[in-house]
């Protein structure tokens, strides 16, 4: 499309939540060190009591979600954390959720139907427990603004949950502008008055939005001026306000107008004939177009009122005509004027760009329903998996068949919703049951309500929350190994796989690596703190010891060629 018209090595305006794409303004970074002092200034080691509300708020499109990742890669090892994306729940679904999230069980010996108080105390021992172990627990809480008023006062009485010393949870509220309105209903006074930090997420100023395009269009391989001139510029921001990710949708729109029409910069022509087609007509209008359109509304008025005053005179006149004759006046229509045709041309006839595969929506299936169908050997799941990855789907030992063609079968445990988001890739989920063995489902797609599970071919579509109750955090999925790896990776290290680190990481922090003279790359100090970074920013134990999951990480923030999950159709 129009990538290599512009020297770009990928689309630079999209709209999915891509780390190497992040761009911190003031802002950002403002609303970021909030959420952290909220979390960690008054912690236990700062001498603080702890718990209590954050709040962030931020209009649609701000960057909330984008505050939210960074603020989850920045929260230190010791703390526990149960994040909630759906918050349209009842005041025991939410319990169960956050009880699920910190992989808190009821106990084993319990056999009736489960309620509040149940949930309150089995979420209460694992607070002290961890407590006792020196770690902390947090609670953050996406789209808050949909919480009901009988859900936040339970949330608050959460709170309440303490020790002597400090409280023992913290939770995160982040949400849009109604939130704010929400606390400062005279009901929820007592919550409002525990809120420990706070900040609203304000859009990109004017030159914030010039900076932000061209972060963007570097990241995606751009070199040399912009291909906006300053006019545009200046359109983008009026007519985007400023909100990242309206400027996304028109910058991505206009480079494929610039592209259509043979032209190597964007003006704002181009970028008002985009925003057409992506906002409306009406949110588009040029404030010259706009003014004219005023002058005409203006005239007509003008026009239609000495037309009113004429008739009513005429009218008034004709009452005086002697003996009282009245004399009817023919109706006169007048004709508004006509707005010249727009020269815009419609760019909808253009190529479409290139769609994410997606998943053929089908009906919600339960996990219970699904149960007896599932196997309880896992070769079963691998060779269900395999065609994506072009391996046979009928080996006797699939992951000896893999190994000889360079792909490993990977394992990995304690996983959360999130991390399954930034990996990206089909896998199995093992799931467990108070009662039998684990049993394995293909994970092929994610949406961010319904997982999309692959079962003897058919696809099933399945609640998130339902899948929650039965999965653990156990993944496993194919790995392409990197040229030369082999495990035990340490400082020192050197070879193919290094040198594959190496240009990776460079391809998202833009640090060139320097080999020795004469040698080649070597995991130093100055390499170990790169991936230490990565690593913070993808949730991943900073270790700085490039083990598998951090290549299938990095493979997959740096869009490698592994299969990615599917996407529901909107």
């Amino acid at each position: 499309m129009y990538t290599t018209h512009f020297g770009l090595s990928q689309e630079p305006f999209s709209i999915a939540p891509d780390p190497r794409y992040l761009f911190m303004s003031e802002r950002h970074r403002e609303a970021l060190a909030h959420l952290l002092y909220g979390v960690t200034g008054s912690n236990q080691a700062s001498g603080g009591s702890g718990g209590g509300f954050v709040l962030l708020t931020g209009d649609i499109g701000t960057g909330k979600t984008t505050i939210c990742r960074c603020f989850l890669a920045q929260i230190p090892p010791n703390c526990h954390v149960a994040y909630i994306f759906n918050p349209k729940l009842s005041v025991l679904e939410l319990l169960q959720s956050i009880c699920q999230e910190f992989h808190v069980a009821l106990k084993a010996t319990y056999t009736g139907t489960p309620t509040v108080k149940d949930y309150i105390d089995a979420l209460n021992a694992f607070l002290l427990h961890s407590h006792a172990n020196g770690q902390s627990s947090v609670l953050i809480i996406d789209e808050a603004q949909n919480l009901a008023a009988d859900v936040l006062e339970q949330l608050r009485l959460l709170t309440n949950l303490e020790t002597n010393e400090r409280k023992l949870l913290q939770i995160v509220l982040i949400g849009q502008p109604e939130l704010r309105a929400m606390l400062e209903r005279p009901e929820l006074e007592q919550l409002a008055q525990r809120v420990v930090a706070r900040f609203h997420l304000d859009a990109l100023s004017p030159s914030e939005t010039g900076q932000y395009i061209a972060h963007r269009l570097g990241v995606a391989g751009h070199t040399g001026a912009l291909p906006f001139d300053e006019k545009a510029l200046q359109r983008i921001h009026r007519l985007t306000h400023g909100v990242p990710r309206r400027i996304n949708l028109l910058c991505a729109r206009a480079l494929l107008g610039a592209w259509a029409t043979g032209q190597n910069r964007v003006n704002r022509k181009v970028v008002d004939k985009a925003a057409a087609e992506v906002f409306g007509s009406v949110a588009a209008q040029a404030p010259g177009t706009m003014r004219q359109r005023l002058g005409y509304g203006l005239a007509g008025l003008a026009l239609l009122a000495a037309l009113v005053l004429l008739a009513f005179q005429f009218w008034t006149r004709s009452q005086e005509t002697p003996g009282g004759v009245q004399t009817s006046a023919s109706a006169t229509s007048a004709t508004t004027p006509q707005r010249p045709a727009s020269a815009m041309q419609s760019i909808a006839t253009l190529p479409a760009a290139p769609t994410t595969q997606l998943v053929p929506a089908t009906a919600l299936t339960a996990i219970a329903t699904l149960w007896p169908q599932l196997s309880t050997d896992i070769d079963l799941a691998w060779r269900e998996l395999a065609p994506n990855w072009k391996l046979p789907a009928n080996s006797a030992n699939p992951c000896q068949s893999a190994s000889a063609q360079g792909i490993q079968c990977q394992r990995a445990r304690q996983l959360t919703l999130p991390l399954l988001r930034q990996l990206n890739r089909p896998g199995i989920l093992t799931l467990s049951s108070a009662q039998g063995p684990a049993v394995y489902a293909v994970l092929a797609g994610l949406s961010n309500q319904n997982a999309t599970l692959r079962l003897a071919g058919q696809l099933h579509r399945v609640r998130l929350l339902d899948l929650a109750q039965w999965w653990h955090g156990d993944f496993a999925t194919y790995w392409q190994l990197p040229p030369g790896y082999s495990p035990g990776l340490r400082a020192g290290s050197t070879g193919a796989a290094i040198d594959w680190l190496a240009s990776h990481l460079s391809q998202l922090d833009g640090i060139a690596t320097q080999a020795t003279a004469g040698g080649p790359v070597v995991l130093d100090a100055a390499l170990i703190a790169r991936v230490q970074t990565f690593q913070r920013a993808r949730g991943i134990s900073p270790d700085g010891q490039p083990g598998p999951m951090t290549f299938l990480q990095l493979e997959s923030a740096t869009q490698g060629q592994a299969p990615r999950l599917f996407t529901e159709p909107q």
